[in-house]
């Protein structure tokens, strides 16, 4: 599969069912998905396969609630790209 192909279905997968999860994924799908390197586009792949419920406590920093310890990487890059102003 060519990285383009895989950028856009990360890019379609970032569209999940859940709004307040729609909002965050798809600002950093806007500001930063193309710029991922390889590794990263891997980790966010794992991520977007992990249920709706778990990646939005992760991304918000749900108290109780930590990303596995192989995500946390990917989970700040997204958080620090989708909780930014502007």
């Amino acid at each position: 599969m060519t990285r383009q192909t895989r950028l856009d279905r990360a890019r379609w997968r970032c569209r999940r069912g859940m709004k307040e999860l729609d909002v965050l994924l798809e600002r950093f799908a806007a500001r930063a998905l193309d710029r991922l390197d390889d590794h990263e586009l891997d980790a966010l792949e794992r991520l977007l396969g992990e249920p709706d419920q778990d990646i939005h406590a992760w991304l918000v920093s749900e108290p109780g609630s930590p990303p596995p310890p192989e995500m946390r990487g990917i989970v700040a890059l997204v958080r620090s790209h989708a909780l930014r102003r502007g």
